[in-house]
Formats: structure tokens, sequence, C-alpha cells
């Protein structure tokens, strides 16, 4: 390993040892502070505990436009099964596999923790650069909460580099916008029946991954499947249901889901066969691109009313209704080759609570009025289901530039630092700049970063060899500009 990826790494490996789930990014917000405070940088951080880095120009690039460098705290925290990891204490543990940086059993969280590590590799590094301002969100992942609490005209960069991007070569200079709505429904019970055992079905070892950039790479939903699952069983023989519970955030394709049922004693196995049928049908259905679906249906002790028959009912006829995945694809934008999405929605998580059953969607979408159609067509099937639903203010999509002068700079330097041509995007996932750019007015941006791999998952992965070439890129583009 060259000695600028193992400088990079080495800082991203300290942030690693730090917690830092959505909603929970007190320690690495004040670590970052520290960071700033031990080498005399003149640091802010807002209430929401946002920081804000100011670095003074190298010598000879006073005149230079001021850089914005940015990326977020937060990182989505998945794990296998079978980890016992726990993120709100224990470090993320690298695991090299050839050419690719793995976590154990968990997210790597290179989305977004590289984009602080580059950043603080600059200054750390001496390199030649503008005046810069390095801007670290919180909240990115689970609302944008950190860049909708900024305030309009906090930042004097002319330029904004988003590091949130992950395929190297790739320059993202729009990105969708996206809303989650909330449907529930209160609970009602009945007794469990004589003669009935209670069991625990599972549905696991789907894929997972970034309800943006992978909804249209065929994963299977573990929620979708249960809920098939559920119904398919009620076909064939009684059932009452008891709870639901499936995924774990909204910006994350499930992985897993459990429903807690209660069937006559004497038909487990005929439970069994359709279970059997049912991941055989999955199976094939998702041939070639998930190859590790599971069913199973286990025993277990509880002593719990189960739902009653008619809610029951309701409940699994909109879960079977619910939109799932791409609803349309964009017919003018390619990303290296690859169709994006134009709207989606990710069937995100399924909780039985004590008070209700709740479902939690999200949509996205780069046309505003399309993500709002979205939300609105699953407001009305919760209605006509009979269920409650809220839905959030979301977030705005970032209309692409074609005419940026950022863009049409790092195009031309890329070709003449690596003698191809960079793709140009839009992508389908949420990203800062949109809101960044709506409260600074005529601000240029543009998102970049290394090659990252199937986040939001255990299975992320970050391509060594593309650290160094960003950082390439990335220094020699803050003295071009």
């Amino acid at each position: 390993m060259d000695a600028v990826t193992k400088n990079i790494l080495d800082i991203f490996e300290q942030i690693s040892q730090i917690p830092r789930q959505s909603k929970h990014e007190e320690a690495i917000s004040t670590w970052l502070v520290d960071w700033a405070k031990k080498r005399d940088i003149e640091v802010e951080i807002d209430e929401v505990l946002n920081v804000l880095m100011h670095i003074p120009a190298t010598k000879g690039y006073e005149n230079k436009p001021i850089v914005v460098l940015q990326g977020h705290m937060d990182m989505v925290c998945e794990k296998t099964p079978d980890s016992n990891h726990d993120f709100q204490k224990d470090p993320i543990e690298f695991v090299f596999k050839g050419d690719w940086l793995y976590a154990n059993k968990t997210t790597l969280g290179a989305d977004n923790g590289i984009a602080l590590a580059y950043a603080l590799a600059i200054v750390e590094s001496g390199v030649p650069h503008p005046e810069l301002e390095l801007l670290f969100t919180v909240d990115e992942e689970t609302g944008l909460t950190g860049a909708n609490a900024l305030a309009p005209n906090s930042l004097k960069g002319k330029y904004l580099l988003n590091i949130d991007s992950e395929d190297e070569g790739i320059f993202t200079i729009g990105c969708c916008g996206g809303v989650d709505t909330k449907v529930w429904f209160p609970l009602k019970k009945e007794p469990l029946k004589d003669n009935y055992t209670i069991y625990e079905l599972k549905i696991s070892g789907c894929m997972g991954g970034h309800s943006g950039q992978d909804i249209v790479k065929h994963r299977a939903n573990a929620n979708i499947l249960l809920v098939r699952t559920l119904w398919e069983m009620k076909q064939a023989l009684p059932l009452q249901l008891i709870s639901l519970h499936g995924g774990t955030a909204h910006n994350a394709i499930p992985r897993e889901a459990i429903a807690v049922i209660a069937i006559p004693n004497d038909r487990k196995t005929d439970a069994d066969k359709v279970i059997s049928q049912c991941v055989d049908d999955f199976t094939n259905e998702y041939l070639n691109f998930e190859s590790g679906i599971e069913g199973s249906l286990c025993k277990v002790d509880t002593a719990e009313d189960a739902i009653e028959t008619a809610l029951s009912e309701q409940i699994l006829r909109l879960m079977l209704a619910f939109p799932n995945g791409p609803q349309a694809l964009d017919p003018s934008v390619y990303n290296g080759g690859k169709l994006i999405a134009e709207i989606s929605n990710n069937f995100a998580t399924i909780r039985t609570e004590d008070e209700a059953v709740r479902i939690l969607s999200s949509q996205r979408s780069q046309v505003m009025s399309s993500r709002d159609r979205m939300t609105q067509q699953i407001e009305m099937l919760a209605h006509l289901a009979g269920a409650e639903y809220k839905s959030g203010n979301g977030y705005a999509s970032w209309q692409p530039n074609w005419d940026s002068a950022l863009l049409a700079t790092s195009k031309e330097l890329y070709i003449k630092m690596f003698g191809k041509e960079p793709v140009v995007n839009v992508v389908h996932g949420g990203l800062e700049c949109g809101v960044i750019g709506a409260k600074h007015e005529g601000m240029d941006m543009i998102s970049l970063g290394p090659t990252i791999e199937n986040p939001h998952s255990p299975d992320e992965r970050m391509y060594v060899p593309s650290i160094k070439k960003v950082w390439e890129f990335l220094t020699e583009l803050l003295i071009t500009l």
C-alpha cells in the first residue's frame, strides 16, 4: 500500500473507532472539534452538532476562490445476524481482502467516513490549497437533518466538493428528492385459540443494500417476501398473526423480516411445505441476483394475544398492495451505462408495538411532483385500507447544471490526468448538495468519491486503489480552480 493511501486509511481508522450512528454523532462531533483545536484551526459547532473548520490558504493561493469540502459524519449501522457488534460503543473492525476493504460483519462506514478522512488528510499533509471550509454534517442518512439546519449563507465558498459519491471516475451533478411516509394500524387483540402452537416465521438471507442506488438492482425486500409467505400460509391453513418486525432503516433495503404466528398443533408440516414452496419461488424470481434467501419456522414461547383476525387481514392486504422498488426508470440518464430509477419506493420497516402495527416507506424521485404523487398514492392506499398515515416534509432534489464551470474544469482536468473522460451523472440517492445549494445561491457543486460497493449493508466494501486516484484528482483540482 502506498504512503498516500495508508495515511488516508489511518485517519479513516481513527474515525472508525468512534460510534457515529445517525442521530448519535456526539462523540464524532466532539472528536472533530478537538482535532481542530489541537492544530489551532478555527472551528465552529452549531446546535445540531455540525462542524465547520476554516483553513487558511497556503502561500501563493490566497487569491483563489474559497472551496468547501463537505461530507457527513453519520453512518448506516447494519450487521449480520450472527454479529454481536454494538454500534453505540464498539469500533468498526477493518478486514482487507485483496484490493478491497470490508468491515467485520458490519457496515464499513466508508459512506461517509472517508470524506472526513480526505479532508483532514489535506490539512495534515500540507499540500497546497486555496482557503478551505471543511463542513461535516450530522444525520444525513435519516433525513439530512444537519444540512437542513445550516443557516442561509453560512458558507463563503464559491465551489463545493461533496465527497459522498461512490464510483471513482464518475462526477455527480444532481440527485433526487425524497420523503418518508408512516402508516399505522391501531392494535386490536383477540385471545389465542386452543390447540394452537406459536412459531416464529423468519425470511432472511436477502442482500439488502442502499434504497437509492441499489433499488434498480433487483434486490429482494424481506418485508415483501414475509408478507407474501404469510398470505400463502393463510390460504393453506388456519393462522393467527401475533406480530411483525422487519427492516432497519428508511434507506436500507430490508434483509430480514420476522412474524410471530400461531397455527393448529397438527399443521406444522403443512406450514413447512408452504414456506419451502415460497422460498423456491423467490429463489427463481431473483435467479442470478440473490442466492441466499431462506425461510424458517421455529417454535417460540410467548403468552401474547393475537392481532384481531379482521385487522390482520387489513394489514396483510395493504402490505401486499404496497409499492416497492422502481416505479419508473429515468428515460434520459445513464449511470455509466446503467439505468437509474426515476421514481422508487422502499417498503422499509414494519414494527409491532404496544398500540399499533407501523409501516415506514421512503419515496424518491428526481422530479418533485413525481415524488409527491408517489407519496399521495401510498397515503390513499393507507386510507382505503383503514389505516392512519402521516408523511414528512422530505428534502429537495438537486437539479443538475450541465453548464457548470466547476464541472467543465473537473472534466478537463480528469482527462488530462487519466487520459479518459469521466462519466457525469445524476443519482437516485439523496445528497446534501440540494439542501446546501438552496441555502447558498450561486454555489457551484459537484460530488465525487472513491469506489464503494454495497453501502448500507454488511457487504459494504471500498476499492483501495481508488483512494489514491481520488486524492490525486482532488488535490490537483483545488489548485486548478
